[in-house]
């Protein structure tokens, strides 16, 4: 297993997961106090795991046809542009 990897996918993850609309849903379902807190963090889990699973096998397909380096412009412009958006939408 590559440590450095994990390492650094699991603290830009979980980074950027803080305060994420996913974390204020969890948030919001487990504040309801007729729902099991622990099927709130099953269920929250697995739609993490499924959304990451299909990043994971889509970076992988992508990344046989597309070279890193236009994969980052990519993703940078597409971060930027969605922050943009969130802007002039505020």
């Amino acid at each position: 297993m590559e440590w450095k990897v994990l390492f650094t996918v699991f603290a830009a993850i979980f980074i950027a997961e803080l305060g994420d609309k996913t974390q204020l849903a969890t948030l919001l379902f487990a504040a309801d106090k007729e729902v099991s807190k622990f099927t709130v963090f099953i269920g929250a889990s697995l739609a993490l795991i499924v959304a990451s699973a299909i990043g994971v096998l889509a970076g992988g397909v992508i990344s046989t046809y597309v070279s890193e380096k236009y994969l980052r412009v990519i993703a940078g412009i597409g971060f930027i542009a969605i922050g943009i958006w969130t802007l002039l939408r505020s």
